[in-house]
């Protein structure tokens, strides 16, 4: 049976092959994944489409295939039961089964030299997938004693949950705790690059690679920044977070209010919300905010759909639940579709000035810096106020330095305008 690969998607016509989760031999059920597949819109696990053995891989990790070329083939019991039909062969043929003992004990008289120098060679190569190394820190699992089967020795998610559920290869006293904690103590990590070394370049970094130089080649960027003074902006999403977490079970973010204050002057200003296509400046309907979410090594830009129509505790809860599925690996191609502006959170590392490269087609892309408490001076007396800065990179083709002035006025007034008495969560 011909497994192929599948359409992730109306625009995608091609995906790479980043892992492969089964072995030859491995027995799935239907609906099982077998591989793990990167398109330019979507990190995703391809299911099988049937139960049965595997029985051949054609397509190599890394190789890039279009869709419906076929990627790996799987014996089915309605294949096996042709392929006896086909041959003539019964239950009762003694020739196969003499033959059948003759290779269990041929396998079962192994030299027992082999052996010992089978149980010296290293459980796997040493390469982990974010999924992999999440798992083996939670349930602190050491990965080098890990039975790898996957391509080239590769530690498979079905070969972490199979050490999981044995409760074996278990750390000693070094606890590895899970990503989040604020003390971790890691003893197994991803295998950093040495000095002098050459990195092969695959997988989502090959298409992040692609996507930026065409968006650089294309789209002829301008640059602009403005601070606005985010004091009230703090003191509001302080006194509301502990009894929203407490009541919703997700945080109430800082990136929340600014999200909602982009919407709003996208409504106001929706040049800002267009594209350029076909040298036609196509203004869209939909205030869709596409929001970056890193995850190690890997980029996601999954997209709020009409951020404009949300209250702040929507906006809220769209970009918990993305930004969960793209760590946990579950978004969908249609989680990445649609969206005609980007707002990037880059302050999350301390970055107080960026410029963005734009996601291309859209015309522009926010950069929101770190909140900074610094002195300003406010009616000629120096103040302490919490200050952000707000970074846009713009098509220059769609927009001039007017429009995109007069819509980063609207954020900045609209982030300074958030209070405690006049702002709504809900």
């Amino acid at each position: 049976m011909e497994i192929k690969m599948p359409k992730l998607g109306e625009s995608v016509h091609e995906g790479t092959i980043e892992q492969w989760l089964v072995s030859v031999g491995d027995k799935i059920e239907e609906y099982d994944p077998i591989c793990e597949v990167i398109t330019d819109k979507v990190t995703a696990e391809v299911p099988s489409s049937f139960a049965g053995t595997i029985r051949e891989i054609i397509v190599e990790e890394g190789t890039t295939v279009e869709v419906g070329e076929v990627i790996c083939y799987l014996d089915t019991e309605e294949d096996v039961s042709d392929e006896n039909t086909d041959n003539g062969a019964t239950n009762d043929q003694p020739e196969d089964v003499k033959e059948t003992s003759q290779t269990q004990e041929s396998n079962s008289n192994v030299n027992n030299s082999e052996n010992a120098a089978a149980d010296q060679r290293p459980q796997n190569n040493g390469r982990f997938s974010p999924v992999v190394f999440k798992l083996a820190s939670e349930h602190q699992i050491d990965l080098s004693q890990v039975k790898g089967t996957g391509f080239e020795g590769r530690v498979t998610k079905k070969d972490i949950e199979k050490a999981i559920k044995e409760g074996t290869n278990k750390l000693g006293s070094e606890i590895i705790a899970p990503k989040d904690s604020p003390k971790v103590n890691k003893q197994v990590q991803y295998n950093e690059p040495s000095p002098g070394s050459a990195i092969p370049v695959n997988g989502v970094r090959k298409q992040i690679a692609e996507n930026m130089v065409n968006s650089v080649n294309e789209i002829p960027h301008a640059w602009m920044m403005v601070e606005a003074d985010a004091t009230n902006l703090v003191k509001t999403r302080n006194y509301h977070k502990n009894s929203f977490k407490e009541n919703e079970g997700y945080n109430l973010t800082y990136f929340a209010f600014f999200v909602k204050a982009v919407a709003e002057g996208l409504k106001a200003y929706p040049l800002l919300n267009s594209s350029w296509q076909n040298s036609e400046i196509v203004m869209h309907k939909d205030v869709n905010i596409s929001i970056a979410v890193a995850d190690e090594e890997k980029l996601y830009v999954p997209v709020i759909k009409n951020a404009d129509e949300k209250s702040l505790k929507g906006i809220a809860r769209e970009i918990n639940d993305l930004a969960q599925k793209a760590r946990n690996k579950k978004l969908r191609s249609e989680d990445m579709q649609g969206g005609t502006f980007t707002v990037n959170n880059t302050g999350t590392f301390g970055s107080v000035s960026s410029m963005g490269i734009i996601n291309h087609p859209e015309a522009a892309i926010l950069q929101i810096e770190s909140i900074i408490k610094k002195p300003v001076v406010i009616d000629d007396m120096i103040a302490i106020r919490h200050m952000v800065n707000l970074c846009i990179s713009i098509d220059h083709r769609i927009l001039d330095g007017l429009q995109a002035g007069r819509f980063m006025n609207f954020v900045k007034t609209r982030i300074e305008q958030y209070s405690i008495e006049n702002t709504s969560i809900y």
